[in-house]
């Protein structure tokens, strides 16, 4: 991806998700892969696709089990009488 691809796709996210905290970040070096990120915290990568002249991006997130939060406990249904006729 060029500096301009990179510049014009992380402008169309920040306004899509109301956010300046969005960056896509070049690599330092030639051919690596280009990350996304929110504030300094990589969360996936993009991938540019050229194919019979169409050019899209994709995003692949990643979410690590262990950022997500504890999962809540799940309610049990009442048992009873309670409401019966």
């Amino acid at each position: 991806m060029t500096p301009s691809d990179i510049d014009r796709l992380q402008t169309y996210l920040r306004k899509l998700f109301g956010s300046e905290r969005i960056r896509v970040v070049q690599p330092p070096r030639r051919g690596a892969t280009i990350e996304l990120a929110v504030n300094d915290e990589t969360i996936g990568t993009v991938h540019k696709d050229v194919e019979e002249g169409e050019t899209s991006y994709s995003i692949h997130l990643t979410v690590l089990e262990e950022d997500l939060p504890a999962p809540r406990p799940v309610a049990k249904p009442a048992t009873g009488t309670a409401g019966r006729r």
